[in-house]
């Protein structure tokens, strides 16, 4: 899609939400769990829910559930006003723990933690709570075999530290909400994505919700996102490696004919 923040890529990602039936005026945040299904992918739905319900943002929220037919299923009937209800109670008796604990976070982007301290600001005056609520949808999926159609058409990417994920994300652009990591081997993909200023690793449900609001509400950071992430990606990367080994392939195999022909030459 080359840079997602050109007007060309701005209007490649509207074509992109309409041929997958993705309300282009809106705001979509692709959410994933590996391809299972896993972790606590409800209770961060929830959150995001709730929160851009909160503060008055349009989103679109895409559920890869994978095989988790359970999950689908009750994401598809969960009745979502109770969601925010019982989200905005605990809100409103912790909103000061729930910045606090976003605030305290050493390794993020400079720019990501700007936009979180105006929030916090905004929220210690009481106007983090809109007068007209968001309009947001959830769409369960489950096995998806078109993921880099849905990251085009996503505006930020909430997943698990998968490395073939962030690498996706990456190419394209794609900010990113790191919500956990297997220990060790998927550690490292943590640091590539907050050291290279795309993305933020939170893994309480409750502050995921608020810092991606909050990001959603900010063109201008998405937009930074984007290109530090483009910086990051190789999306030509799996073409290059091919075309590097077909190189070294035919380097050898011109090398042994060269040997053979000296070694009979020899012979003779």
């Amino acid at each position: 899609m080359g840079d997602r923040t050109s007007e060309r890529g701005k209007e490649y990602q509207r074509q992109m939400r309409e041929r997958l039936e993705i309300d282009p005026n809106k705001r979509m945040v692709l959410v994933m769990g590996g391809g299972e299904g896993v972790g606590s992918l409800s209770d961060i739905v929830n959150e995001l829910y709730a929160k851009f319900r909160m503060q008055g943002v349009n989103a679109t929220i895409c559920v890869v559930c994978g095989r988790n037919e359970k999950l689908k299923k009750d994401l598809e009937t969960r009745c979502w006003d109770t969601v925010v209800s019982q989200s905005l109670n605990s809100y409103e008796s912790l909103r000061s723990r729930f910045f606090t604990k976003l605030l305290q976070h050493a390794s993020r982007s400079r720019r990501i933690q700007m936009a979180l301290d105006r929030a916090a600001a905004k929220a210690a005056k009481g106007k983090d709570v809109a007068d007209t609520p968001g309009n947001v949808t959830v769409v369960p999926m489950g096995f998806v075999t078109n993921m880099a159609e849905y990251m085009v058409a996503a505006d930020v990417l909430v997943s698990k530290a998968g490395p073939g994920t962030i690498a996706e994300a990456a190419a394209v652009g794609l900010p990113v909400m790191v919500t956990s990591h297997l220990p060790g081997q998927e550690a490292g993909n943590v640091d590539i994505v907050l050291n290279g200023g795309f993305g933020d690793f939170c893994e309480d449900p409750e502050s995921i919700g608020l810092e991606v609001a909050c990001w959603l509400q900010d063109p201008q950071l998405l937009d930074v996102m984007s290109q530090k992430a483009m910086k990051v990606g190789h999306p030509h990367a799996a073409e290059e490696i091919v075309l590097d080994i077909g190189r070294t392939t035919h380097q050898w195999i011109e090398r042994n004919l060269s040997r053979n022909a000296e070694t009979n030459t020899a012979s003779e």
